[in-house]
């Protein structure tokens, strides 16, 4: 959201009495992820977000008692639809269209920023570590989880394999990318790790 737009983007005045918690959250997910998305995080703050959304800041800090907590909660919730896993059928083809997916929010827009930048805070904020897995990393794994579990059950996937690993394995490599660009996230790479996955590297 560019400063220049926040004036026509900001909630009219509401008549008196109390607006539904879901309505409110909405509101500020909506605010925090347009920022993130665009702008990244450094100019995230209480007292924008209060102003956009037309959430009092007593009430931001009393859900969120950091900046990286409701950076956290509001990037997951921006990205959730367009990181949501298809079931098709054909794991091989959700993986990938999954991952691309990720890959290019990573790399193409500010958030894989926003996101690097909150996992190495995260490495010395215990409060935010414990934000990151409440509020990003455990839903995450537990999206990607349900439809690897569901591959289990159609007989796409071994029963003796962990789905949690599966995860590790995927979506943990692109993160080492980020974290370590030596190599960079392309759609090859993609399209490698799935491959390597589901066929293996013996001959």
């Amino acid at each position: 959201m560019t400063k220049q737009a926040e004036g026509a983007a900001e909630r009219p005045a509401r008549g008196r009495g109390r607006r539904p918690a879901d309505e409110v959250r909405a509101d500020v997910f909506r605010v925090v992820g347009e920022v993130l998305l665009e702008e990244g995080i450094a100019d995230l703050t209480f007292e924008r977000v209060a102003r956009l959304s037309g959430v009092s800041k007593t009430t931001l800090y009393k859900w969120w008692p950091s900046k990286g907590a409701l950076a956290l909660d509001g990037y997951f919730h921006a990205v959730e639809e367009r990181l949501a896993f298809e079931d098709t059928g054909d794991i091989r083809a959700d993986l990938t269209r999954q991952l691309r997916a990720f890959a290019r929010i990573m790399t193409g827009t500010p958030a894989g920023r926003v996101v690097t930048e909150l996992i190495g805070q995260s490495q010395t904020d215990e409060d935010l570590a414990g934000a990151f897995r409440s509020l990003y990393s455990s839903e995450r794994r537990r999206l990607a989880g349900e439809r690897l579990q569901r591959a289990k059950e159609q007989g796409q996937i071994r029963d003796d394999v962990d789905v949690q690993i599966l995860v590790d394995q995927l979506w943990g490599a692109v993160y080492h990318r980020m974290l370590v660009p030596d190599e960079p996230v392309t759609d090859d790479f993609v399209i490698a790790l799935v491959s390597n996955l589901i066929d293996g590297i013996t001959p």
